[in-house]
């Protein structure tokens, strides 16, 4: 395998006497190439998203598996979907090599270890309808290979996501997102580009994933959970600009929803209880667009 990752950068060889306006102006550069690159090639990322969105529509669950910051980005991405979707904190899960205290400070040797990737899939119980998703920059942690490698065990849909060239196909992953960034301006620093590149494949992932589950109407974020006064004000401004209620009126009914949007719009729009609301949103698998168009 072709380490990408760990080759030099021509353009910051001189970096350590570069100014200070030098090193911002040649990050922007690096970093500005990045979503022309993952432009480049948007289908394999269509074809993982649909088999996440596969996994979900059965009852399944997707994981995020990384060491150092893959794995902190695939936990960030995971701990957004509840307050931003309503999703039970089980559906999107991410798993860091180390555990908690990795994602703060470094847990040397953690991603090492093949045989912990495979201990932490049999600890969640992963089975064949959920997706796990491994993030590497440099394609080889073992933390993450041990995690697919025993997920395809049990038949569960696996991807790999790296910025390195994959000399060989790996056997248990059935997808590999691969992007060549070229090297970072410091040479094996794969929080730059690399971590830039994956948060921007995560969101694609997670975003779409979820506008799929009928997690999103239009462009509103209908199924956001009101739990602090910056989501209520959200959920007052949806509500008021799909029902065209004044605030007042619009407050009235997040509350006689309890704090539901999508069971709000239901209410106003079809004028039935609470109940019989959440009963029809629950009929339609959560489609709004069924119910109000």
């Amino acid at each position: 395998m072709k380490k990408i990752t760990e080759s030099k950068n021509p353009l910051s060889n001189t970096l350590d006497r570069m100014s200070v306006s030098e090193i911002v102006k040649l990050i922007n550069k690096e970093d500005i190439e990045v979503p022309k690159i993952i432009n480049k090639n948007l289908d394999i990322i269509n074809i993982v998203i649909k088999n996440v969105i596969d996994s979900l529509k059965n009852h399944g669950r997707l994981f995020y598996i990384g060491c150092g910051t893959s794995g902190r980005l695939g936990v960030l991405d995971a701990s957004e979907c509840p307050p931003t979707f309503k999703t039970d904190p089980s559906t999107v899960q991410g798993i860091i090599a180390g555990g908690y205290d990795a994602l703060y400070k470094s847990i040397e040797g953690a991603e090492d270890s093949f045989s912990d990737g495979v201990e932490i899939v049999n600890k969640k119980n992963i089975s064949q309808n959920d997706s796990v998703i491994g993030v590497s920059a440099s394609g080889t942690a073992d933390y993450v290979l041990g995690a697919l490698s025993e997920a395809k065990k049990i038949n569960a849909f696996t991807c790999l996501i790296t910025f390195n060239e994959i000399s060989k196909k790996y056997s248990f992953v059935d997808q590999v997102i691969s992007y060549n960034l070229g090297p970072e301006i410091i040479s094996g620093s794969t929080r730059l580009k690399s971590g830039t590149a994956t948060k921007m494949i995560l969101n694609m992932i997670s975003t779409t994933s979820m506008v799929k589950s009928n997690k999103v109407y239009k462009n509103y974020m209908v199924d956001l959970k009101v739990s602090n006064k910056k989501l209520k004000e959200r959920a007052l401004s949806i509500i008021c600009e799909i029902t065209k209620l004044k605030r007042e009126d619009s407050l009235k009914l997040l509350n006689e929803a309890k704090n539901d949007v999508k069971i709000a719009l239901v209410i106003h729009h079809c004028k039935i209880s609470y109940n019989s609301a959440s009963k029809l949103i629950n009929s339609n698998n959560g489609n709004l667009r069924k119910i109000l168009e």
